[in-house]
């Protein structure tokens, strides 16, 4: 008789959210996949904040090492709604399109308008040197808050990233700066042209109350998103429940993603990935209906 634990030793772990060192990820995109098996993730996506520039590195890298493991192409874009930093996962999609690249071009010149603000407004407090800081952190990669938030810590200014943000980056504070991104309607419809699928992230981390989070499933739907992010690492009690419930409430698909950056304890590469009962999974748009054992803690 299969047991639970032998169904979780057994299950193929979908893993939908995960950086490289291409954003603020630490990995290589080669060490993310390589990582991604040893921790039992048979498929996984790779969603950069608005850039795709890891994933050609870790196709060749499957390719050449013959590792079994699913990629698909993804991106973390961000848009502002309603004053809100909103993040749309991308999935499946072709990073060679076009108007994707145009459009992940101008993310990359918002993001550096944002560096440069946030630089000046710490050098204010003073606190110099933080875009030459964040950039060479970034090496090459797009520039985040996670960057800056690593220079604070380097400098001394905080001890750890709870207590930057709390200190300097987040609303009202001395770094903060208002998002300047694109709307989620953009970000979708660019997804779509390049034959993706369009799935909001971590909606459970936006600080929204059950009415405000409820619009913002609305609109999101509204414009054509697919599917939402149930699933994760980490989730408050029920959080998952309670997000299944409004996925069958607004025609969402369920994802699920650790939305990893570095290895850790608490927020690793397939860890504690599955979905609750009564959600359709994103997956099905792009693979042929299979029976799949869920993994469950036991």
């Amino acid at each position: 008789m299969r047991t639970a634990l032998s169904e979780t030793k057994y299950a193929v772990i979908y893993d939908l959210h995960s950086h490289t060192q291409a954003s603020d990820g630490l990995l290589t995109p080669e060490a993310l996949v390589h990582r991604a098996v040893e921790m039992r993730v048979g498929t996984l996506a790779i969603t950069d904040h608005d850039t795709t520039d890891a994933i050609p590195a870790a196709r060749a890298e499957i390719l050449r090492s013959g590792i079994p493991l699913n990629l698909v192409s993804g991106v973390e874009i961000s848009t502002v709604w309603e004053n809100h930093e909103i993040h749309i996962v991308g999935l499946n999609i072709d990073i060679e399109h076009p108007l994707l690249c145009a459009f992940l071009n101008e993310q990359k010149e918002r993001r550096h308008q944002r560096a440069v603000l946030i630089a000046e407004r710490l050098e204010k407090a003073q606190i110099p040197g933080a875009l030459e800081g964040a950039y060479a952190l970034a090496n090459g990669g797009a520039v985040t808050r996670g960057h800056f938030a690593r220079f604070l810590v380097d400098a001394g200014k905080a001890n750890n990233f709870a207590d930057v943000f709390k200190k300097y980056l987040a609303r009202g504070k001395t770094g903060y700066v208002p998002p300047q991104w694109c709307t989620i309607k953009q970000a979708i419809d660019v997804i779509h042209h390049s034959g993706g699928k369009a799935v909001l992230a971590h909606p459970g981390r936006y600080n929204l109350s059950a009415k405000w989070l409820k619009r913002l499933l609305a609109h999101f739907a509204e414009c054509g998103g697919e599917a939402m992010e149930v699933s994760q690492c980490q989730q408050a009690p029920n959080e998952r429940t309670q997000l299944a419930t409004y996925a069958r409430q607004y025609g969402l698909l369920a994802s699920q993603g650790s939305d990893f950056h570095q290895p850790c304890a608490w927020i690793e590469l397939g860890r504690k990935l599955w979905l609750p009962a009564g959600v359709e999974p994103v997956w099905q748009l792009w693979e042929q209906p299979q029976h799949q054992f869920e993994e469950r803690e036991v």
